[in-house]
């Protein structure tokens, strides 16, 4: 196990102070659990995510930021804005039609924050962490997401130094949309690699 890679599937000490004063403040009836619920679900799936979604729709209509993307992917998500702890050093990987690209920490759960808000539950759980790399079919199969035998699977394995953005194909009939269009398509797990973009209405 490498010295330098920072375990945080456990609780740390700032953690367990917050899970202690949530479930104090719960007790005494000063807060809602299902707002704090709702909280977490916005920054989970909403707010972080969309940041990735322009990231990657910017790369769909953009050749020259794409190839940025590529080559030095930190820069050219920071050139959008999106920096900060846990993506200060990033990866991009691109879907094509013969690899699909899936994303997984195998020792804790590393995240690109930044990009994609908090992590899913599913992703720091060990069975999602272990299973990933030994079996990334049966694992999509379970997400819903059935590939092609012909298309192989590229397992990406993040670290507390490098952290990775699926980038998935664009989806065809999506030629007349604005790159606001486009990025409604594009979803947390499509950028994790455990789905595909929605396709166009």
């Amino acid at each position: 196990m490498s010295a330098d890679h920072h375990h945080d599937n456990e609780l740390d000490p700032f953690a367990a102070r917050v899970r202690a004063l949530e479930t104090i403040l719960t007790r005494k009836g000063l807060i809602d659990p299902a707002a704090i619920d709702a909280i977490v679900e916005t920054y989970e799936t909403k707010v972080g995510p969309r940041n990735g979604a322009q990231v990657v729709a910017k790369a769909w209509t953009d050749a020259a930021f794409a190839d940025w993307l590529k080559r030095d992917a930190t820069a050219a998500i920071a050139s959008l804005g999106y920096t900060g702890r846990q993506g200060e050093h990033m990866q991009a990987v691109f879907n094509t039609p013969d690899t699909h690209n899936l994303v997984v920490c195998t020792l804790c759960s590393c995240y690109p924050w930044s990009v994609l808000g908090l992590p899913p539950v599913w992703y720091k759980a060990p069975p999602y962490r272990a299973r990933a790399v030994i079996d990334p079919r049966g694992v999509l199969a379970e997400f819903g997401l059935e590939l092609p035998a012909r298309q192989g699977i590229r397992v990406w394995d993040s670290t507390a130094e490098l952290r990775y953005l699926v980038v998935p194909l664009r989806p065809e009939g999506t030629e007349g949309l604005d790159e606001a269009g486009l990025a409604a398509l594009v979803t947390r797990d499509s950028m994790i690699g455990t789905g595909l973009p929605r396709l166009p209405a």
